[in-house]
């Protein structure tokens, strides 16, 4: 029941950060109809399973989530090493591009790619345009203190993830 709601807002997420930035719009625009699937192998049997994550490219170059039951053939399929979620988001809240494997179409593989690597949240933009500058400042400072905090809990858990799989092999 929580996966299409995280599947939806993490749409909306995307499309707020590709709205930002008219190129990232303009590169996905020629590629309107087509479709992209993510897909998660060796999630980790211990959590819940992530939810269909497949986008059509909307005419107006944002992505629209397929829902619960994705799609069959997906024009893009990039799959994304998820045996160690931890490991995941620590890189991808370090603001590194994670390690994926892509397969099909190559133009909207060379674009998301693009996208993958110039493209960037601005996270203290949209809190000054929330609370103004007075209060932006001290919540972006908050903001990044807590991110590097989880970030080195991640590595931590993520190192023990290792640890405990090296044990059972």
């Amino acid at each position: 029941m929580l996966a299409p709601a995280l599947a939806e807002r993490l749409t909306l997420l995307i499309n707020h950060v590709l709205s930002s930035e008219a190129v990232a719009t303009e590169r996905l625009r020629p590629h309107s109809g087509a479709t992209l699937s993510l897909s998660l192998p060796n999630w980790p049997s211990l959590l819940p399973p992530p939810p269909a994550l497949a986008w059509r490219v909307t005419p107006a170059g944002l992505l629209d989530w397929c829902g619960p039951s994705g799609v069959d053939a997906a024009d893009l399929a990039v799959q994304l090493d998820a045996s160690n979620p931890a490991a995941v988001l620590a890189r991808a809240l370090a603001g590194e591009p994670p390690a994926l494997t892509i397969d099909g179409n190559a133009q909207l593989a060379a674009d998301v790619n693009w996208l993958l690597q110039n493209l960037r949240w601005d996270v203290a933009a949209d809190l000054d345009r929330l609370f103004g500058p007075q209060l932006a400042q001290p919540l972006h400072q908050l903001g990044r203190m807590l991110s590097a905090g989880l970030r080195t809990a991640l590595k931590g858990a993520s190192a023990l993830g290792e640890q405990w799989r090296a044990r059972r092999a």
